[in-house]
């Protein structure tokens, strides 16, 4: 017996999709701290912003999956809505997407940057959540990198101070 595909609404709550908006001001601040040009296609930076922070939500469930089982079984992996490989799937094609987005936005720079974001989203969800000090500091990593990420259609240098100020 195969299991079912998920259904629309369990993914959307295993990457928790309404909280992606809290990101989306992350790349729209570094794009006007680093000045440079608007284009249309600058508005996919918050679109790979949202995909890498909700590649990081689906990554997340995926590694709780053991502890969730026992803490939140309510969860849509350990209730059975989402299997962990459509969890683990799920996440690595967010993933790939928002470095995709961020490429067309901005290019070789975008893609670099949005690399970076997604290194740490995985770093953090599969190793270092539960360091005291490691895993506030890829989060806030990853935070700055996205003011970073929206400054990539301009001067990523002039977006430091921004990208520092919401990393701290």
């Amino acid at each position: 017996m195969t299991a079912s595909a998920p259904t629309a609404s369990s993914l959307a709550e295993l990457v928790r999709l309404p909280a992606a908006l809290t990101v989306v001001g992350d790349p729209l601040a570094g794009h006007a701290a680093g000045g440079g040009h608007t284009a249309a296609r600058h508005l996919l930076l918050p679109v790979a912003s949202s995909c890498l922070y909700l590649a990081g939500m689906a990554l997340n469930d995926w590694a709780d999956r053991d502890l969730d089982a026992v803490e939140r079984p309510e969860r849509p992996i350990p209730s059975g809505r989402v299997t962990p490989r459509a969890a683990l799937t799920t996440g690595a094609a967010l993933t790939a997407a928002g470095i995709a987005a961020a490429g067309v936005a901005t290019g070789r720079r975008g893609a670099v940057v949005a690399s970076g974001i997604a290194a740490g989203v995985w770093a953090y969800d599969t190793a270092l959540k539960h360091h005291p000090v490691l895993g506030p500091a890829a989060m806030a990593a990853c935070r700055g990198l996205d003011v970073l990420l929206g400054a990539t259609a301009g001067s990523l240098r002039a977006a430091v101070p921004a990208a520092a100020g919401l990393a701290a």
